[in-house]
């Protein structure tokens, strides 16, 4: 069972979700999907609520950026990563790996 459907993914709209005590962020770009931990490393603020940007996603509360493939913090005031999860894709949605 997927965790979350094709149908709740729009392009460049980030989702939040909780799977097993994790919150996540997940972005469809283009055919890509990614998922990267939903709390910023700087303020602790939902990722899921920002902005994607060129390179990645901005957090909504002071501007950090972090790359969606890495999780690196992409500008300040973020310094820290953010953790990135395995996404498998099939016709139904998209399954995180934790």
């Amino acid at each position: 069972m997927s965790d979350i459907l094709n149908s709740q993914l729009l392009d460049s709209k980030p989702v939040r979700l909780e799977k097993s005590g994790h919150a996540i962020c997940v972005v469809k770009i283009g055919e890509e999907v990614f998922a990267i931990g939903d709390t910023c490393s700087h303020s602790e603020a939902s990722l899921a609520e920002g902005e994607i940007t060129k390179n990645g996603i901005e957090c909504w509360l002071h501007g950090a950026e972090f790359d969606l493939r890495t999780g690196e913090a992409l500008s300040m005031p973020a310094t820290s990563a953010v953790p990135t999860y395995t996404v498998i894709c099939d016709a139904d949605g998209v399954t995180i790996k934790i």
